[in-house]
């Protein structure tokens, strides 16, 4: 965690694309860590406050696709500034544990990388929006593009996706191996998990790349 003032807090962010298990898992981690006794704050992105949850809507229901991947890009920082200032910062400094359904990563694997926003943008963005934070862990649940929205599929019936989920299989391909070269660059703070194993086998592995790098 890069900050001056945050010492104690811990930021574990979960990332991936469309129906690799990311809310689940965070989920049973959350429920793990306050097992173990750690104070633990659950949230998401774009979310985890009154008004990000707000600009959630707006940009989950194709409203703002039609203005370009810029604009999106704009929104998911206006959305992940809120969040951290008054939701996600306020909890590090008071020494708790922060897991977080998606984070910046994503606004560059799919602004960034697929979608075409330059990465200086995507940079200038982060800089603006972290206030320095870093996750102490990134962890990337990694499933194959066709077998992740087959998930989605299943589990909200024909006609039911979001407007990232409708994109074309080749889009979501690219977001994958956007996320996976992520990890590839920055194998400090990033683990992949392989998502496509039954999902108790899963959380397994998260609970032991956890355990290995912040010993909770």
């Amino acid at each position: 965690m890069r900050h001056e003032t945050i010492e104690a807090g811990t930021l574990i962010t979960f990332e991936g694309g469309e129906g690799a298990g990311k809310s689940t898992q965070a989920a049973i981690l959350v429920n793990r860590l306050a097992r173990a006794g750690r104070r633990v704050v659950s949230t998401r992105e774009p979310g985890g406050t009154p008004e990000a949850e707000r600009i959630r809507e707006a940009l989950l229901s194709g409203q703002v696709w039609q203005l370009g991947p810029f604009a999106e890009a704009l929104l998911f920082s206006v959305a992940r500034k809120d969040h951290v200032d008054n939701a996600i910062y306020d909890a590090l400094v008071q020494g708790k544990w922060v897991v977080c359904d998606r984070f910046a990563d994503s606004t560059r694997a799919y602004q960034g990388v697929t979608a075409g926003v330059p990465r200086p943008v995507i940079n200038a963005l982060e800089r603006l929006t972290l206030r320095g934070l870093v996750p102490s862990l990134t962890l990337i649940l990694d499933v194959p593009a066709e077998e992740g929205l087959a998930r989605v599929a299943q589990r909200l019936g024909a006609g039911s996706s979001d407007r990232f989920e409708a994109q074309e299989l080749v889009l979501h391909e690219r977001v994958r191996r956007a996320f996976l070269d992520i990890a590839e660059e920055e194998p400090e703070r990033c683990v992949v998990i392989d998502a496509s194993q039954p999902e108790a086998l899963v959380a397994e592995d998260v609970w032991e790349a956890v355990a290995e790098r912040l010993s909770p």
